[in-house]
């Protein structure tokens, strides 16, 4: 990844897991806790497609894996937003902007529901049943509604805030756009304009040389034609 993605990465990643482990899990919510780096991690696959999302959702989740009070694996959740981010990426139009808010809002409503069975599905794998005490269908519901809560308020700033770092890097990369081919052709410019002027100064020497020659011709010419009318004239006077 480029340096301004991880510049903006790190730090957004880092705040929605405090607010997240430090704020939301100890509200005591029903069900599922809301999960804000999961938002942030869509928001950023969103813009930076789907390379980007993986390695930022990687990264995310093996934080959040480290991250006290941790009950389960490490690495469980990393493969979960990894996927996640992977697949959330996926949907990036090629413009690097979506049209409207619906494609999102499905991310959204899918990342809810497939990182609560993925998270499940890997915690039964390697012995953890803690969702089927609890319930799954309990913890997709409430899952989906907590991230459809916080969606609005979360996804489009992030989003807007990735745009504004690609279009900043767009502006500052000078080989991402044609100027470095106007650099070159305004170095080498005065080369072409000096075999111009040097082939337009021999076509004008040329075109008086051959100015000049074709008026002597002329003037031989002229000469010759003129003798002979007067000898022919007075051949006649004769």
């Amino acid at each position: 990844m480029r340096i301004n993605r991880i510049l903006l990465s790190a730090p957004l990643v880092v705040v929605a897991l405090v607010i997240q482990v430090g704020v939301l899990a100890r509200l005591q919510l029903p069900g599922a806790v809301p999960d804000l780096l999961l938002l942030v991690v869509l928001g950023l696959a969103l813009v930076y497609g789907h390379v980007a999302g993986s390695l930022i959702g990687f990264f995310g989740g093996l934080l959040a894996d480290l991250a006290p009070p941790s009950d389960h694996a490490i690495g469980r959740y990393a493969l979960v937003l990894c996927v996640i981010g992977y697949i959330a990426g996926l949907t990036k139009p090629d413009t690097g902007q979506h049209r409207s808010a619906t494609l999102p809002l499905m991310v959204v409503i899918g990342a809810a529901i497939g990182s609560t069975l993925m998270y499940a599905g890997v915690g039964s794998l390697v012995g953890d049943t803690a969702a089927r005490h609890v319930g799954v269908l309990g913890l997709l519901l409430s899952a989906t509604f907590y991230d459809l809560l916080l969606a609005p308020f979360t996804v489009p700033l992030v989003m807007a805030l990735a745009r504004r770092t690609e279009h900043e890097s767009v502006i500052g990369d000078g080989t991402g756009s044609p100027s470095g081919t106007a650099t070159r052709d305004t170095a080498y410019g005065w080369l072409h304009t000096g075999t111009g002027l040097k082939s337009s100064r021999g076509a004008m020497k040329s075109l008086r040389t051959g100015t000049r020659i074709g008026s002597q011709r002329g003037g031989l010419l002229g000469k010759s034609s003129r003798d002979k009318a007067g000898r022919i004239k007075g051949v006649k006077r004769l």
